[in-house]
């Protein structure tokens, strides 16, 4: 859900703090105070399009901050967040931010994070459903149709649909070995010239694994040989001869073997003395064996700079280590056999591609049948709901198409197409027109989509304009009925709609020194039987209109309790 927005500097807005509570806000008020601006500042946190017109009159920098918590863990949002880097809250709590300023800049943040508007719209699509009067949203858009279809026949068609892809990927990669195989000969011949070349100049190196590691190691001890060299025989000095370290420590092993029988301290000391002894011995012996070894060779430090240079040359060419060089030298040496055996292989292939086809078709056929299965209840839940907004002759139909080939979504293409007239033929969605007829249209489809589309907040902006009556009614019921899916944000003119607030809030303007700012302001149970006696009567409140109110108040309480 929305829990909190912060406009500043936005339109007539200077400075505003909204919170938000769960289930259905409405945002009532008189025409101007800035309700759909506060919309459209929504609209804009969540990627929309921007203009230097919403930055207020004086300001150089509009700023909009957004704070959602999400509180599913299998929300879409955490799989974004991770496709983009973003660090996700333990309470699952997403800021969007949008700064925009005159020179035409938005600079974007998720949690913090700088971000593109097009990454930013990314995180908003998932947390935010804004529709309008005349907007083209989700629900608008055919190419969504069959998404929303899957997501509401979920539970049956994701297991089926897995195993589509999964042949269907399989499909692709072979399909796109064969295209590739079967290019032009001349072409072909380029390649195969190409990557003998590079086969015969690895292979020619022969490479061994680790080599450039113990070959850096061995440059720097022959880059070092004369410090080495000394450090060694001085050492080999100290320690061997007589007068030097090794026969000290001989002599003071002697004394104390003498005495060692007569205290257990002195056995002690005498035991460390001796193995002191005996390890130097060693050592000394070790460091006399290097120095008779040891022979500088500046004929092996040019073999070993060439070496690596070659190395180096290989590298820069097929890959950061040997390792994958010679991963590499592997790839290419299997496609000069697939290359010089080209006819072999795409008859292989041709032959794999033709089992894959009938493997999707079998596997696409059953999508599309629990797809067709999981429309007719959809349909029917649609008729059922657009019955209780007064459109009980109203047509709703799933229309599907067999794609030529197959998509990575199945073999169908699905389209909502509807009828509002009797008589009438069914028409794309998309393609009805009337304001009144098209509102309760989206809400008898969003009342369906609201618990699958997975949006955390769903804004309507006076989409309950051209009803009354009966028909507003319903609507304010179904309105609430969606808010027990999703949050829901309602800016109405609708008495209806507003009795079935959850949470109702007024937005006055008000001068303050010379200029036009916007407030909201939170009504109590009395200040909500005023504002909506004010929308029933306008400005004058009358005892007959203040009844009315407190009984759409009433009747609105007993229907969520039903609800």
């Amino acid at each position: 859900m929305l829990s909190e927005l912060s406009i500043r500097n936005f339109a007539i807005i200077e400075a505003l703090t909204i919170s938000f509570e769960k289930g259905l806000t409405v945002l009532t008020g008189e025409t101007g105070a800035g309700k759909s601006i506060i919309i459209d500042a929504i609209h804009l946190l969540a990627g929309g399009r921007g203009s230097l017109e919403f930055i207020r009159h004086g300001e150089e920098k509009a700023e909009l901050e957004g704070l959602f918590i999400v509180d599913d863990p299998e929300h879409r949002v955490f799989e974004k967040a991770k496709e983009f880097g973003i660090d996700m809250d333990e309470d699952g709590m997403v800021v969007l931010r949008r700064d925009m300023t005159r020179s035409g800049k938005s600079v974007c943040r998720v949690n913090g994070k700088l971000v593109t508007i097009a990454v930013l719209r990314e995180f908003g699509s998932t947390l935010i459903d804004i529709h309008g009067q005349h907007e083209h949203q989700d629900l608008l858009n055919e190419t969504r149709h069959l998404a929303l279809l899957d997501q509401f026949g979920a539970a049956e068609l994701v297991p089926a649909l897995q195993e589509y892809q999964r042949v269907y990927k399989r499909y692709e990669e072979t399909k796109q070995r064969l295209k590739a195989l079967s290019e032009n000969e001349q072409k072909m011949a380029h390649r195969l010239d190409l990557i003998q070349f590079q086969f015969d100049e690895i292979q020619n190196a022969d490479l061994k694994l680790n080599e450039d590691d113990e070959l850096f190691s061995e440059r720097q001890k022959l880059g070092n040989f004369e410090s080495i060299f000394s450090s060694l025989k001085s050492s080999y000095s100290a320690l061997s001869g007589e007068q030097t370290g090794l026969d000290w420590v001989g002599m003071a092993m002697g004394h104390l073997e003498d005495v060692a029988e007569l205290d257990n301290d002195y056995k002690e000391m005498f035991d460390s003395v001796s193995n002191s002894f005996y390890l130097l011995e060693d050592t000394v012996r070790t460091i006399r064996n290097k120095l008779d070894d040891m022979e500088f060779d500046p004929g092996r430090m040019n073999e070993i700079e060439e070496r690596l240079t070659e190395i180096n040359q290989l590298k820069r060419k097929y890959g950061k280590t040997i390792e994958e060089i010679l991963e590499y030298a592997a790839k290419i040496e299997e496609e000069i056999e697939t290359i010089q055996n080209k006819e072999t292989h795409i008859h292989q292939l041709e032959a794999e591609l033709s089992s894959l086809m009938k493997d999707l078709t079998l596997e696409g056929k059953q999508v599309s049948d629990l797809r067709k299965k999981s429309s007719k209840l959809l349909t029917k839940l649609i008729h059922r709901e657009l019955k209780e907004l007064y459109m009980e002759k109203t047509v709703f139909e799933i229309v599907f198409t067999r794609l030529d080939g197959f998509s990575k979504a199945g073999i169908d293409a699905v389209e909502f197409f509807i009828s509002t007239n009797p008589g009438e033929p069914v028409k794309p969605l998309a393609k009805i027109a009337s304001g009144g007829e098209m509102s309760r249209i989206m809400l008898a489809l969003k009342s369906i989509f609201s618990a699958h589309q997975g949006v955390t907040s769903i804004i309507f902006d006076e989409v309950d304009t051209g009803v009354s009556g009966r028909v507003a009614q319903a609507i304010g019921e179904k309105i609430h009925k969606i808010s027990n899916n999703s949050q829901v944000l309602c800016i109405s003119h609708l008495p209806q709609v507003a009795a079935m607030a959850d949470t109702h809030l007024f937005i006055a303007k008000k001068i303050k020194d010379g200029r036009t700012t916007t407030s909201v302001l939170p009504l109590n149970a009395k200040e909500k039987i005023s504002e909506i006696g004010r929308m029933i009567s306008g400005a004058e409140m009358t005892d007959l209109t203040k009844q009315h109110a407190e009984e759409l108040l009433h009747l609105a309480a007993k229907m969520k309790v039903l609800t």
